[in-house]
């Protein structure tokens, strides 16, 4: 597998929420499967195909440990892809009160003046 698909393989991994959920999850402790799929409103079977996805991206290892199967954070399989975004750190910083305040001028009014400190 090359960088690109791995890292394709990890974003299309992190782009469902509850593939993401689960990975919070695991950040506490490694979890039996069935802990895992308690708090979502899904079959055992839906969540063992999150889990299928999270391990073919390297994001978690799976265990059998006597008849229940463990699921473990794999942090290292992030790596790549921070190191990517990293990458986009050299654009200037948003400053995010400012745009919060245009949008709320642009959001709830469009005939007023915008606030002194907003470019217009």
């Amino acid at each position: 597998m090359t960088h690109t698909d791995a890292l394709d393989t990890v974003f299309s991994a992190l782009a469902d929420p509850t593939r993401r959920a689960i990975l919070s999850m695991l950040l506490e402790d490694d979890m039996a499967v069935t802990d895992v799929a308690e708090p979502f409103e899904m079959s055992l079977a839906a969540i063992s195909k999150h889990l299928l996805i999270l391990a073919n991206a390297g994001l978690i290892s799976q265990e059998k440990r006597g008849r229940v199967k463990w699921c473990k954070l794999e942090p290292d399989a992030l790596r790549a892809a921070s190191v990517w975004m990293q990458g986009f750190g050299q654009f200037e910083p948003v400053n995010l009160d400012a745009f919060e305040r245009f949008l709320e001028t642009e959001l709830t009014d469009p005939n007023s003046k915008p606030p002194a400190d907003t470019p217009e």
